[in-house]
């Protein structure tokens, strides 16, 4: 039994009691409840059906806006309670974020505004461009300002942007260094993109708090540097395993890059690296925003154990995101961000796809309608 009050959890039990005198009792029937997920790489302004790089070319804001709303109904409703938007235009996202916290109906979300690049540099469309080291310092100033809660920057090319490539840096360490002394002076974290070795390393080397992808693409292939994963470790470096699964149609050289990925982060995993398991949502029609407990099933099976499967997209992530003080953890004082679902992950991890019930703040957010439970005082 666990015992809400406005919106936090205030006690646990496991004895059998009766809820205190007066207390609505929610009785989910046979169903494991357990935190609500944490997905600590979305991307809510993406529409995963669309033309990314037109959309956000042309699509006015109150389009976009509305798009992101959905996206975000979509993913509360198979218990992702915690959004971490790693790249936006405009700062929408923030604007949304401040709309669920003003109490609308949404899952909370952590915003990094549009993530700096360099001039035509990977997602430039989204308006973050900065070159040198005193641009970067302005643009990191500049989120600051705008309330970002941690600066994305794009260390390296990506593979989701037209001429960008993937396997070469945008920045230099003295470009980096720059970004995480300003962000880190401001009071803000650092996570980078990152799929070249080299830019990994800098990355790792200029103190970010996170790598996005950490692919390990060097010009004869991907190549793991044990020294860099060593640094990872020891500064506690998180790493966002966005969940990339082979399939028919894809470019030759994206499909070499898989099986050593996995490869790669479950070496980091046994090694002590800090693996959030996350999706890169809204990329591509294969990434809907709803794809979080579809993605964990497949991380389980190529990374981690279930239950660092489980805490990759609760405890771990939550910590991810600055918020694991609060989030990701059944516990009093905690926020009251609960997904039911029926059957039990630990045992059978494609149990997280079976929602009975998500509560937001102890909001019954999504029941199914076939829960056997009742509410009774």
């Amino acid at each position: 039994m666990v015992l809400v009050e406005d919106g936090r959890i205030t006690d646990i039990d496991f004895t059998g009691a009766l809820p205190p005198e007066g207390v609505t009792l929610t009785d989910l029937g046979d169903a494991t409840l357990m935190p609500g997920l944490v997905d600590a790489h979305t991307h809510l302004v993406f529409d995963p059906n669309g033309n990314t790089e037109y959309q956000m070319c042309h699509d006015d804001d109150a389009t976009v806006m509305t798009r992101m709303r959905e996206h975000a109904a979509q993913a509360l409703r198979v218990g992702i309670t915690t959004l971490r938007d790693l790249g936006d235009r405009g700062y929408l996202s923030l604007r949304l974020r401040d709309e669920y916290a003003a109490g609308g109906l949404g899952p909370q979300i952590v915003a990094s505004g549009p993530p700096i690049t360099s001039s035509r540099g990977h997602c430039w469309y989204l308006g973050g461009a900065a070159d040198g080291e005193d641009e970067v310092v302005a643009a990191v100033t500049s989120r600051a300002g705008r309330g970002a809660d941690l600066i994305k920057i794009m260390a390296t090319g990506g593979m989701s942007t037209t001429g960008s490539n993937p396997g070469g840096s945008q920045y230099g360490l003295a470009e980096l260094k720059a970004v995480t002394r300003t962000a880190h002076r401001l009071g803000l974290p650092v996570t980078a993109h990152a799929h070249a070795a080299s830019g990994i390393a800098d990355a790792v080397a200029a103190g970010v708090d996170g790598i996005e992808h950490s692919t390990f693409m060097t010009p004869s292939g991907v190549r793991l540097d044990p020294r860099t994963v060593d640094a990872m470790v020891a500064a506690g470096v998180f790493v966002g395993c966005t969940v990339v699964k082979p399939r028919e149609g894809m470019p030759p050289e994206v499909l070499e890059t898989i099986e050593p990925y996995w490869k790669n982060h479950a070496y980091m995993q046994r090694h002590g690296v800090r693996i959030v398991c996350c999706t890169d949502a809204g990329i591509n029609p294969h990434k809907p925003h709803d794809v979080l407990p579809s993605d964990l099933v497949y991380f389980a099976e190529q990374v981690a154990t279930n239950v660092e499967a489980l805490a990759s997209v609760t405890s771990v992530a939550a910590d991810s995101c600055g918020l694991g003080d609060h989030k990701g953890r059944i516990a009093p004082g905690y926020d009251a961000d609960l997904l039911a679902v029926d059957g039990n992950p630990v045992h059978h991890i494609d149990a997280v796809r079976r929602v009975r019930a998500v509560y937001r703040e102890g909001r019954l957010m999504v029941r199914d309608s076939e829960t056997s439970g009742s509410d009774r005082r």
